[in-house]
C-alpha cells in the first residue's frame, strides 16, 4: 500500500477538514464560517506540521512523519486560533488534540498494519 506524500497530504488534509466540520457541527453551520474562520488555522499547521518534519521523505510513516504532523497541526492549529481572537479552551485543546492524534497518526498505524500483514513472512 504505497502512497505518494500528494496522497498522503490529501488524506491529511481531509482527516482534518472532518475534524474541524465535526467540531463546528454542535456550533455553527455556516460553511463560509468554516473556511473562513475554523478550517484554515489547521491547514497551515498542517502545512508546517508536513515542512517541518519532512513527512514527504516517509509520508506514512506513523512516527517519523504522523507526530511531527501531528504536532504541527494541534499547536499552529491552536496557536494560530488564539493570535486570530477565536478562543481557545482548555478542554477544546485537549479534545482537538486527541482528536487529531487519531486522525493524523491512526491512518498511519493502520497503514502500517494492513503493511506488514501483507508482506511475504520469510
Amino acid at each position: 500500500m504505497k502512497r505518494t506524500p500528494w496522497l498522503s497530504f490529501l488524506l491529511d488534509a481531509i482527516l482534518v477538514t472532518a475534524f474541524v466540520i465535526v467540531g463546528r457541527a454542535s456550533h455553527d453551520r455556516s460553511l463560509t464560517r468554516l473556511l473562513g474562520v475554523a478550517l484554515w488555522p489547521f491547514l497551515v499547521g498542517l502545512l508546517i506540521g508536513w515542512l517541518a518534519g519532512r513527512a514527504w521523505k516517509d509520508p506514512n510513516a506513523p512516527v517519523r512523519a504522523g507526530i511531527p504532523v501531528w504536532l504541527g497541526t494541534a499547536a499552529v492549529g491552536m496557536l494560530l486560533r488564539w493570535v486570530s481572537g477565536q478562543g481557545v479552551q482548555p478542554v477544546f485543546m485537549a479534545v482537538g488534540s486527541a482528536f487529531l492524534l487519531l486522525f493524523i497518526v491512526g491512518w498511519r498505524v493502520i497503514a502500517a498494519l494492513v503493511r506488514r500483514r501483507q508482506a511475504p513472512s520469510s
